[in-house]
């Protein structure tokens, strides 16, 4: 009995330490991916609708940049508001243990609005936005902050 209660301790405890693992909830550094060079930080948390979102709580910018641009290229009520504090992911829903799908992200830099999915790749978020179909787009790895 011991052996078997042991063994269904340890595949609960995996479970547990494995759904953990594939949330993306959280502070993560975005990496320019023709730069190689930090761009930010962006907040994911779920929101009240049970969909995740993700807001730009940092920018890393050379001395003589502007700290916190605003962003007029930015599409509707984003147009002429500070790039700090703007919501850049909308309405991902997650669609299995390891993806979020169906929501949107925002480049600030181009005012882009792209399809979005995300998923865990170990420590790291893998984040690809896209328009239509997933294989026209550009990806990114994110880092834990």
């Amino acid at each position: 009995m011991n052996k078997k209660f042991f063994s269904i301790l340890g595949i609960l405890l995996f479970g547990v330490l494995f759904s953990a693992s594939a949330q993306i909830v959280g502070n993560w550094k975005t990496i320019d991916d023709e730069t190689g060079k930090a761009k930010s930080v962006v907040e994911i948390y779920e929101g009240k609708d049970g969909k995740f979102y993700g807001k730009i709580t940092k920018l890393f910018r050379e001395p003589g940049e502007e700290q916190n641009p605003i962003c007029d290229v930015c599409p509707g009520s984003k147009k002429d508001k500070p790039v700090i504090g703007m919501i850049i992911i909308s309405g991902m829903e997650k669609t299995s243990s390891n993806m979020w799908k169906r929501g949107t992200i925002l480049d600030p830099a181009t005012g882009n609005v792209y399809d979005c999915k995300m998923w865990r790749d170990g420590k790291n978020l893998e984040v690809r936005g896209y328009l239509g179909i997933s294989l026209v787009g550009r990806s990114q790895t994110w880092l834990p902050y």
